[in-house]
């Protein structure tokens, strides 16, 4: 039986292509999942036009995915895992996690169905996986399965490296910037001891004050005893003067 494939059937055909196959697989295969219609019948008349836009569609795709395979093929990717005895994995490592690490070395998405890993790598090492972008385009990239600790390690060593010079650096920025510090100029004093300085002037002012009053105070207090001094004489010359007035009239 002849039919039409309106989508990308992998293995079999693209779409648009026309193929001969067997009864029973277009019957219970292909025409209930809408892959493929019988050719030369109306279905296919009325989808030709649609299966062209699909066919542009393709060709652009292939000359993307052409230059992608271009970019990965050969690439070596590296995955961390679980090592154990003779290089044995703790579990293994999977399409989907190449299709992850192969994902991020590209910057592109890659799904897993595109790797054809036959069975899981259970084994640490190197291994070459093919990558199927499209129907005929295939990459093949180098799958690099390392124990955990092993990278760890460099990167634990990496990172007190810049520990160190990190700590020189600081050391000789403290030496550069101690003669600086000793060329400071003096603090103020304390908020407390202005405070303290501030309430002494007064005090020390109003203890002048009433010294300088207590001196001028002192000659106003002889005045009043000079004038009783001096009205006592006076007092005797008048009984004086009485008394010889009153012997001459006698």
């Amino acid at each position: 039986m002849k039919v039409i494939f309106i989508e990308d059937v992998p293995r079999v055909a693209r779409v648009g292509q026309t193929r001969s196959v067997a009864d029973g697989y277009a019957r219970n295969y292909l025409f209930p999942r809408r892959l493929a219609v019988l050719a030369g019948s109306q279905e296919a008349a009325a989808i030709e036009a649609q299966l062209k836009k699909k066919v542009k569609q393709r060709d652009l795709e292939d000359a993307e995915m052409a230059e992608l395979a271009g970019q990965i093929n050969g690439i070596e990717i590296t995955i961390k895992a679980k090592v154990g005895e003779n290089e044995k994995l703790y579990g293994s490592v999977t399409s989907a996690d190449i299709a992850g690490a192969l994902s991020e070395a590209a910057a592109r998405e890659i799904d897993k169905k595109q790797i054809e890993l036959p069975e899981p790598i259970k084994q640490a090492g190197s291994s070459e996986v093919t990558v199927r972008l499209a129907h005929e385009i295939t990459a093949v990239i180098n799958v690099n399965v390392v124990s955990e600790e092993a990278v760890e390690a460099p990167a634990e060593a990496e990172k007190t490296e810049e520990k160190k010079v990190k700590a020189s650096v600081k050391k000789k920025k403290a030496k550069k910037e101690k003669p600086v510090e000793e060329e400071k100029e003096p603090e103020p004093e304390p908020a407390e001891a202005v405070k303290a300085e501030a309430e002494e002037k007064p005090a020390k002012e109003k203890k002048t004050k009433t010294t300088r009053a207590k001196k001028e105070v002192k000659p106003a207090s002889k005045k009043p005893t000079e004038g009783k001094k001096a009205k006592k004489p006076r007092a005797k010359a008048k009984k004086a003067e009485v008394a010889e007035e009153e012997k001459k009239e006698s």
